[in-house]
């Protein structure tokens, strides 16, 4: 009888430690299964990481004077610049498309064209343009791009003239492409391209602000075919604790323009 019970007891012992093992198989087999997707999940976000930042390594190049934003080519060349005053100075940017949204727009600018005179100068058309499109992401621009002072008076104009009907003489969607190289109101305001914003000094000397906080103006025409003064004055400011430079002032850009008969086929 006793060797009986024994030989149950140590049955039900190797029973119990086989579903233990069972057990612990199970829980090893999950365990290894969490690691392995743990490991999976950390790799994929490893790659994310790296995909994202080689596509912004991709989409932003840019040397001194050319940078590529997506497939978006800007270029500039020119000495136009606070530092002096140079009779015969000039500035030449050019531009594949007009930027696509506020976060181009700002790449653009604090990065590139906005370190220069005739680079923030040239970035008005296409603020302009962008206004047109969407008056919130416009407004973002033109309060990036001008001085505070200029932000209000631009703003009011573009609304009025954006604002009217296609048929009204007042409103002028094509506005910002007048002020683009080979644009005219015979060809309906069709620029070349890429888009080319032309600069020439201005016959009037920089000027020192001191009501600015200590900034210099630098005066700077715009070569526009949609007006018969062609020279559009542009007023730029760089100031002393700023590397960027702003737009002051520029009326002639939004004063109306020439007509045109027919409708404007847009920029890209």
């Amino acid at each position: 009888m006793k060797k009986t019970f024994v030989l149950i007891m140590a049955l039900f012992t190797l029973a119990a430690n086989a579903q233990i093992g069972k057990v612990l198989n199970g829980v090893k087999k999950q365990a290894e299964e969490a690691i392995d997707n743990a490991v999976t999940k950390i790799t994929e976000g490893a790659n994310t990481v790296a995909d994202v930042a080689e596509r912004e390594i991709r989409d932003v190049i840019h040397d001194e004077n050319t940078l590529t934003y997506g497939d978006h080519v800007y270029t500039m060349q020119g000495n136009i610049a606070a530092d002096k005053y140079r009779k015969n100075g000039f500035g030449v940017v050019t531009f594949t498309n007009i930027p696509s949204d506020y976060t181009e727009f700002e790449t653009v600018y604090t990065s590139f064209l906005g370190k220069t005179a005739y680079g923030a100068a040239a970035m008005m058309p296409m603020a302009m343009e962008i206004y047109a499109r969407d008056r919130q992401v416009g407004r973002q621009c033109i309060e990036l791009l001008c001085y505070a002072s200029n932000v209000n008076s631009v703003i009011s104009i573009l609304r009025d003239k954006f604002g009217s009907a296609p048929n009204d003489s007042y409103g002028q969607r094509y506005l910002p492409a007048a002020s683009l190289k080979g644009a005219t109101p015979e060809n309906g305001y069709m620029p070349e391209r890429p888009y080319t914003v032309e600069m020439q000094a201005s016959v009037n000397q920089h000027q020192e602000l001191k009501i600015t906080g200590n900034g210099t103006v630098v005066y700077i025409y715009i070569i526009g075919g949609g007006w018969d003064t062609q020279q559009r004055s542009v007023e730029i400011i760089k100031q002393n604790d700023n590397e960027l430079y702003k737009v002051f002032n520029c009326p002639a850009l939004y004063v109306g323009c020439k007509q045109i008969s027919g409708s404007w086929g847009g920029l890209k």
